[in-house]
């Protein structure tokens, strides 16, 4: 339970019973059971950073001409903001008990929470179609690697797939869904597995490089274009924001995971060793292995399923592309099934369950057919533009609201109340100012990406939007905080 301050157990029960059924269901009240530990915030960051697509976005930094210790600075600067951020999102959600869909209704208004929680869902369509489509990648690899005789069926593509890319998707499309149709506690329990699992084919991976090429084989200097002082400087903050924009979606999410939390106190240790310590080891063998591939295949690989494709053995190969299908099966869950889940109910609480919206986001991945959006270093980093300009103006004017305009405190039943006597009604359900500060700092993030003289700046365009939305909302809602401060009547969520 969410810690009311002045409200005691049977009170806030009693409180939930008279919660408008436009605002609640099941999914959506504030949780009953906040029994997460610092381990199980960890493993939640070990599935998202161990997949295949934090490989391949950290490996496509080789591409901008940076050497490889100036790839691992930009890693680790760039998860050092996240796990700053990560912390200031947990907050608000941890103390109410409320995904990010909910306490959103904070700042947007009860109805206007709507607004950001369509888009994260929206989001969570391309990024689950990508993940599930580098699942189905490595997944096709094994079944060539034993079965030679599917080869024909690799000829002919429709949609961006070949036929055997269709079957592959479709089986890790289903069985995300079984995983995910279990309930967050089956999730729970995968997530604490599938971050580790893949940690040891990394290593084993790096290792197995090593040994081929040696020591001297490892290059930390290798780079794939010739750069000035100032043209490395520029590659070095760009790389570093990308980071942060691959990041951007699961940071959006993780008050969907923090609500479950014990206390702030085990979110921020397990923030803290699932961020940059998990990360540093990544960061070091994605290196290992990127500079390894260049001295013992004679080209940068920046794919892993093509590098584990290339070990000798059968049995490896088909180890360590199973055990990266385990792991991108587990950031897909956590990062863009829960997440959407929520979003969706949230929309239409009694109609829309947690299950139906996650169906509703994996459906909406296949026809969106997002994996044409993640064919080339080039088009990974304008993507990453593009999302960042909508992910970033949302986590903005969250953080404004709830640390600048409402001091830090939630009125946790006001969430759910569908009247004008409501903490959160605003203007008939929505909160005009928070949405004047949304639309200009979107339209200025999706005009950076989308003018080609201007595209060096969109790589910035989530902390762009992030500064453009939060400096506009303070600026709009400066008299609301003044009344913020008194408003409340008591049953005020407050930190453990």
């Amino acid at each position: 339970m969410p810690n009311n301050q002045n409200v005691s157990p049977a009170a806030s029960a009693e409180a939930r019973a008279h919660y408008s059924p436009r605002l609640c269901n099941e999914d959506l009240a504030p949780t009953r059971h906040q029994s997460w530990g610092w381990y199980n915030i960890f493993s939640f960051w070990m599935s998202d950073v161990h997949s295949m697509g934090g490989y391949v976005v950290a490996a496509s930094f080789f591409t901008l001409g940076l050497a490889s210790w100036q790839v691992l600075l930009c890693l680790l600067a760039g998860i050092c903001i996240v796990q700053i951020c990560a912390n200031l999102v947990a907050k608000p959600s941890q103390m109410a008990g409320v995904p990010y869909a909910v306490i959103c209704r904070q700042a947007f208004g009860v109805f206007g929470a709507n607004i950001p929680a369509i888009i994260r869902g929206l989001i969570a369509f391309a990024w689950y179609g990508i993940q599930t489509y580098l699942a189905a990648n490595a997944l096709m690899l094994v079944s060539l690697k034993f079965w030679p005789a599917l080869a024909p069926m690799t000829q002919s593509a429709w949609l961006g797939l070949s036929q055997l890319g269709w079957i592959c998707f479709g089986i890790m499309w289903f069985a995300q869904a079984m995983v995910f149709w279990h309930g967050m506690n089956a999730i729970k329990r995968f997530i604490d597995v599938a971050g580790p699992a893949v940690y040891v084919v990394m290593v084993a991976l790096a290792g197995w490089i090593v040994y081929k090429t040696g020591f001297e084989g490892i290059s930390l200097t290798l780079a794939s274009k010739s750069l000035s002082g100032s043209e490395q400087a520029w590659q070095m903050l760009t790389a570093t924001a990308l980071v942060v924009s691959y990041f951007s979606g699961p940071l959006l999410n993780f008050g969907d995971f923090s609500r479950y939390g014990k206390s702030m106190s085990d979110i921020r240790r397990g923030n803290r060793w699932g961020l940059p310590f998990n990360f540093l080891l990544f960061s070091v063998v994605t290196v290992v292995i990127v500079s390894g591939t260049q001295s013992l295949f004679g080209r940068m690989i920046t794919d892993p399923i093509e590098t584990v494709s290339l070990v000798g053995s059968d049995v490896a190969v088909a180890i360590g592309l199973l055990t990266m299908i385990i792991a991108t099966i587990g950031i897909n869950i956590v990062a863009n099934f829960v997440s959407p889940a929520f979003d969706f109910s949230n929309c239409s609480p009694q109609r829309i369950s947690f299950r139906t919206g996650g169906m509703i986001a994996a459906v909406g991945s296949v026809l969106l057919t997002p994996w044409n959006l993640f064919q080339s270093p080039e088009l990974i980093h304008y993507t990453l533009d593009v999302l960042g300009a909508f992910i970033g103006p949302l986590f903005g004017i969250l953080l404004c609201d709830f640390y600048l305009i409402k001091g830090g405190k939630v009125s946790v039943d006001d969430l759910f109340n569908a009247t004008p006597a409501g903490q959160y009604w605003y203007r008939g359900g929505f909160n005009p100012k928070a949405i004047a500060a949304l639309v200009p700092a979107v339209l200025i993030g999706l005009t950076l990406s989308f003018i080609p003289s201007l595209h060096a700046i969109a790589n910035f365009s989530w902390f762009i939007g992030a500064a453009l939305s939060a400096g506009c909302y303070r600026w709009i809602a400066r008299e609301e905080r003044l009344v913020s401060t008194t408003a409340y009547a008591g049953k005020v969520a407050v930190e453990k």
